[in-house]
């Protein structure tokens, strides 16, 4: 993700002002580094990660075991999702959402499109979405535009 942010700022794709500026972009998704996705808090947009628990196949499920987990958009995806990873049908799991939320610099990566009623193609999405012009401060460049610009190349290409 970081290196199609980079090139889109090498090829003038996306064009950072002032340009002296681009040296921090380059500084930071060329030497990219892991990220904690997660705070505990009360707000935000919920991790979507579940735990399974399925009679006689995972009747205590573990927290701190990542095999008790599935992912899905939604609750009937990750129902899906551990129908499948478990070889059980899937009206005999239960499921349980992670309270964690995505991290407040991940979920401004989803801002863009996000907002614009992704992962439909909806009008907003047609008629503002990729954004042509975002003034912000050159210390979030990285932490919060970055993420924009990397979440937006992954999730709509």
């Amino acid at each position: 993700m970081a290196k199609r942010s980079v090139d889109a700022v090498r090829n003038k794709e996306l064009v950072i002002i002032p340009e002296s500026h681009e040296k921090t972009w380059f500084d930071w998704l060329e030497n990219i580094q892991d990220w904690c996705i997660s705070r505990q808090l009360w707000w935000g947009h919920r991790i979507p990660v579940y735990l399974v628990t399925i009679p006689g196949v995972i009747d205590h499920p573990d927290k701190n075991n990542h095999k008790h987990f599935v992912v899905g958009r939604n609750e009937a995806e990750a129902r899906a999702n551990a129908a499948k990873k478990f070889n059980v049908a899937p009206e005999t799991i239960s499921l349980d959402q992670d309270e964690d939320v995505l991290d407040t610099w991940f979920s401004s990566g989803l801002f863009p499109f996000a907002t614009m009623g992704w992962p439909k193609q909806t009008p907003d999405m047609k008629a503002f979405f990729p954004g042509e012009l975002l003034e912000t401060g050159y210390d979030i460049l990285f932490f919060w535009v970055a993420r924009m610009v990397m979440m937006s190349l992954e999730l709509t290409d």
